[in-house]
């Protein structure tokens, strides 16, 4: 079987299995009043700097049996539009499964994605999120894609391809974009474009998102993975959009001057 080994243990979260569990029970908060929620959006930095805010969004939905996670190709690695569609990948708390079915099946119907591993194997954006749904102990599966930049025209065949399978198979799911926001500006200027978009994302409106995006120069890594998460959820019924957490790191380093700023969204 292929096995896709961590690729940031040790660097964005501790490699020692205990200490990533003493990590993540410190970051969870108590899980209650859970949301069903068609999407999320969470960070993918360090977990001393955006931890917390991925912490308290995943917390606050349902365990899921299968999840799809989309996320950005920091690598330039690979397929524009990559899909790994089987295998597993290994963490410090154990090995998730990914759906073979639903990603064979994707890929069928699919115009853009491919078949790819090699945007994967030095990717973060998604490995980072796995330890924090295996956190929450219900065994699931998931489905791996890295997204480039392309149209509105493009994310939206994605969202309908995504849409289209999850009904077929009737799979019971979230589909989580992963994202940082602003980058490497100050904190008051990172804050206000990062409300810009955060608006827009509330408003469930992925054009207008990718607008202020464009408009504002607002450099969210993962604004592909966003907008199809979005347009995937309004076809899947999603009707309310709800801010968990938005902070900086430099609220937990000190330094304002230079800043990512990380928001942890639900959508149901």
């Amino acid at each position: 079987m292929n096995i896709r080994m961590p690729a940031v243990a040790g660097q964005f979260y501790p490699q020692d299995k205990s200490a990533l569990e003493k990590q993540l029970s410190r970051l969870f908060p108590d899980e209650e009043g859970l949301l069903d929620a068609k999407g999320i959006i969470v960070p993918h930095a360090g977990y001393v700097y955006s931890g917390s805010v991925a912490a308290s969004t995943i917390s606050k939905i349902k365990s899921k049996e299968l999840y799809i996670i989309i996320g950005p190709n920091h690598t330039g690695g690979g397929e524009p539009f990559s899909l790994m569609s089987e295998g597993l990948w290994r963490t410090p708390l154990g090995d998730v499964l990914v759906d073979t079915k639903f990603s064979k099946r994707l890929l069928e119907i699919s115009e853009y994605l491919k078949d790819d591993d090699e945007a994967h194997i030095n990717e973060h954006s998604i490995e980072v999120e796995l330890p924090f749904l295996q956190h929450k102990k219900k065994p699931f599966m998931f489905v791996p894609i890295i997204v480039t930049v392309a149209s509105m025209r493009v994310y939206g065949i994605i969202a309908n391809e995504l849409v289209r399978c999850i009904k077929e198979l009737s799979a019971e799911t979230t589909i989580i974009a992963s994202s940082d926001f602003t980058h490497y500006e100050d904190s008051q200027s990172a804050s206000k474009k990062d409300k810009l978009a955060i608006d827009a994302i509330l408003e469930l409106d992925e054009k207008k998102f990718l607008n202020v995006v464009k408009e504002h120069d607002i450099t969210a890594c993962g604004y592909a993975p966003i907008a199809i998460m979005l347009a995937s959820a309004k076809l899947l019924g999603a009707k309310n959009a709800r801010l968990v957490k938005y902070q900086t790191s430099g609220d937990v380093s000190g330094d304002y001057e230079s800043v990512v700023g990380y928001a942890g969204i639900i959508i149901t």
